[in-house]
């Protein structure tokens, strides 16, 4: 059996009057990368900051084994001061760990180096908060901790950004930890999973293996759970009518049939309340029902943005039951591409041809048709205290129940909601609409994976046509019919699954390292100055690494330590591997 790195024992937190858990007790083991999973509420970010020794308990202990060197990535870290370079913010993360000048410098080029920075000098001030993500990630990573606990790491990062994460997470040699919604990556990084929830006996529900196992376990035992509040109700009732007979306890057999239906009766109410838990936001769009063969058409449509081309000419052609995945980088023009479907932009070539009376409704990722000063009940209800849905009329306080809205916030203004609150408000007020086209641009952000469930499933059953913007890959190739990528640079690629636009991506990635047949060599141009003194410069440095990471393997110190001996002939290695490249270059 693995070794524990960290148990907790009888864990209860509170926020407030709220309770975020109660006697919670699992553990984390050697050699597990495990993936945290749970309702928003703040549960699972607060379980990782005890982990990590940040926040206190109400009650319960944490017990980690000695000497435990525990890294921590918080939900919304960034690399540090922009003033510097990325190079020396990542030897800055490792100024707490008493090593040589050698490895500070090892570790920070080979990671730097993983990590995707081909510059090390470049300023933190230019990176992208993308990258400076990948930065912050590096910084905890090349600490080498025994245990790494990550809250949702993939913030801030697109999806090539996602991608590379996951190359880099199962790269690793120490164990991890990570927060996510993103089920697809759960899929892929984790050989274990841990849902924290209200609905499990002990509070949370872990099962080894990857997501898609996970869920099998879990479906297998709420299932159970289900059939025992049935059992268990049927002999309740049973019960109760015997105590309305009205026995008296004359015998101690009769006393303690009295009492074990006492006890019965709280073991039915502790199921009914754990099997209620297993509520999410009630999702379920509107269509229309129109039996036109074509929606929307697009006919050689293009577009540029500032002199740049986003797109074009492309062709693209929607009915109902059709269902589009549309995927691409920030900036590719994802957002400008629904725009302009919907009406809302012109293209600056081609036609765009819409069914007559087209009735076009569009989550859109900013939230801009929300206003932060108008209380929920306003927003979820525009005037009187009713909404017509599918030919019902329900109050305002059912419909907001309906997303998990508690009575008391009805008066609260949307500003005060969390971000994942005022996604479900969105898509409140949407589902008040009839719609033949759903244009939605990223509608899962700050969305719990239950309330994904249930959007997924709404999606899937939506009659009219539908186009999906979203990093959420596990969505997009659940629901997607088709998925059409734009690349930023005016090109459309049309796929028919998620798992061929990568092997695509790949092929692409590799190209320019592929070993092309060359024509007979001209006389070779002479190398400009700048790049052959920077080349130069690149073989100077890479050659005191070689001088350092020698001097280190011949450090008597270790002269009896095999196993170190090993890791610094490896670094070693690496060293002159890279000077052998550098001088092949200079040929």
């Amino acid at each position: 059996m693995p070794a524990i790195l960290v148990s907790c024992k009888k864990l209860s937190k509170s926020f407030g009057a709220r309770p975020l858990f109660e006697g919670l007790s699992l553990g984390l083991f050697e050699g597990e990368r495990t993936g945290l999973i749970g309702p928003n509420g703040a549960v699972k970010s607060t379980l990782l900051r005890v982990l990590a020794g940040l926040e206190k308990t109400d009650e319960g202990e944490v017990a980690a084994r000695r000497g435990l060197r525990v890294g921590y990535l918080a939900q919304e870290s960034l690399a540090g001061a922009s003033d510097v370079t990325v190079a020396a913010a990542a030897a800055a993360s490792l100024r707490d760990l008493a090593l040589e000048d050698w490895e500070v410098d090892m570790r920070v080029e080979a990671g730097l180096s993983d990590a995707g920075f081909a510059d090390p000098e470049q300023s933190v001030a230019a990176l992208s908060g993308g990258w400076r993500k990948r930065l912050a990630i590096l910084c905890q990573t090349i600490r080498e901790p025994d245990l790494l606990l990550l809250d949702e790491p993939t913030n801030h990062l697109d999806l090539e950004g996602v991608l590379w994460l996951e190359g880099f997470l199962n790269g690793l040699r120490f164990s991890y930890a990570v927060v996510t919604h993103d089920r697809r990556f759960l899929e892929r990084v984790t050989n274990r999973v841990i849902e924290l929830d209200k609905r499990y006996p002990e509070g949370h529900f872990s099962a080894p293996g990857r997501y898609s196992d996970f869920l099998e376990k879990r479906e297998e035992f709420l299932a159970n759970q289900e059939a025992t509040e049935k059992t268990l109700a049927n002999t309740v009732r049973n019960e109760i009518e015997w105590l309305r007979k009205g026995p008296k306890a004359r015998t101690t057999k009769q006393q303690a049939r009295i009492d074990r239906a006492g006890e019965l009766m709280g073991d039915l109410a502790e199921l009914q309340y754990r099997n209620a838990q297993g509520r999410a936001a009630d999702i379920d769009f509107t269509g229309s029902r129109r039996e036109s063969s074509r929606l929307v058409e697009a006919v050689g449509v293009s577009k540029s943005l500032g002199g740049r081309k986003l797109f074009g000419p492309l062709d693209l052609r929607l009915g109902p039951g059709d269902k589009l995945g549309l995927l691409g980088e920030n900036g590719s023009g994802k957002s400008t591409l629904l725009k302009i479907l919907s009406g809302n932009v012109l293209p600056d070539g081609g036609e765009v041809k819409r069914a007559d009376a087209l009735r076009v409704v569009t989550f859109d990722q900013h939230r801009d048709q929300l206003d932060p000063e108008e209380s929920l009940q306003r927003a979820l209800c525009p005037a009187g205290e009713h909404v017509e849905y599918k030919g019902q009329r329900i109050h305002v306080r059912g419909w907001a129940a309906r997303f998990l809205f508690r009575q008391e916030q009805l008066h609260m203004p949307l500003r005060l909601l969390s971000g994942g609150e005022q996604s479900r408000v969105l898509i409140a007020r949407l589902m008040l609409q009839e719609a033949d086209l759903l244009l939605l641009d990223e509608p899962t952000n700050d969305l719990d994976l239950r309330s994904l469930e249930v959007l997924e499933q709404s999606m899937l059953d939506f009659p009219g046509a539908l186009i999906l913007v979203t990093h959420d890959r596990w969505l997009l190739d659940r629901v997607s019919q088709s998925i059409l990528a734009l690349d930023g640079k005016g090109h459309a690629r049309m796929f028919a699954e998620l798992s061929q636009w990568e092997s695509w991506r790949e092929s692409e990635r590799q190209r320019p390292a592929a070993a092309a047949p060359q024509p007979a060599p001209a006389p070779a141009a002479p190398k400009p100055s700048k790049e052959l003194r920077q080349l130069e410069a690149d073989i100077v440095a890479a050659e005191k690494a070689v001088a350092k990471a020698e001097a280190a393997l011949h450090d008597p110190a270790i002269a009896a330590d095999f196993p170190e001996l090993a890791k610094r002939q490896a670094r070693l290695d690496e060293a002159k591997a890279k000077v052998d490249a550098l001088y092949a270059k200079l040929a």
